[in-house]
């Protein structure tokens, strides 16, 4: 009897440990992972590459497994790559603002920027915008969603996992062209 029931407590756990694996989303390259930072008030202007917050104000974060089901809609989000530097493997669709995600844009470079968002929402500021960069260590995509929520846009969405945790995923990528904004 005694050894009955210290099997079913077994089995029990075991049920249970594989219960909550199942319904936990699997997550990629850092993305859900919390450094304990909290969100600036405002841009982050040096230092683009380090551990990020896991929120922004006014925005939403998504992981890699919902941003997929999001591009599965219709219509599917506008994808915005702000990372810096050379043409890299990004997500495919997705449009490369070189340098859009950096904190110290003066009055120009920001209505610029303004301007390409309105252009690809067609002046539609609930429609849903994703921005990203290299991965979770990465300021500059967030630096863009936070210009984004701050003029208005209402369903900007921060993929903090970035091109990163999509290789990760082993989704395919494709090599940016350079947006000239």
């Amino acid at each position: 009897m005694r050894a009955a029931i210290v099997w079913l407590a077994m089995a029990a756990c075991v049920l249970a440990v594989a219960a909550g694996a199942a319904g936990a989303a699997e997550t990629y390259a850092d993305e859900d992972r919390s450094w304990g930072i909290e969100p600036p008030p405002g841009y982050r202007a040096k230092d683009y590459h380090g551990p990020t917050p896991d929120t922004l104000p006014g925005a939403r974060v998504v992981g890699t497994a919902e941003l997929k089901e999001m591009l599965a809609r219709d219509p599917r989000p506008f994808l915005i790559d702000v990372l810096s530097g050379p043409a890299h493997r990004s997500l495919p669709g997705a449009l490369w603002l070189h340098n859009g995600g950096l904190g110290d844009f003066d009055a120009t470079e920001e209505q610029r920027f303004l301007d390409v968002l309105a252009r690809l929402s067609g002046h539609d500021k609930a429609r849903e915008i994703v921005f990203f960069c290299s991965g979770s260590r990465c300021w500059l995509s967030y630096n863009a969603a936070l210009r984004a929520t701050r003029a208005g846009y209402s369903n900007v969405y921060w993929y903090r996992g970035g091109i990163e945790a999509w290789r990760e995923a082993g989704f395919p990528t494709r090599t940016t062209d350079n947006f000239q904004w």
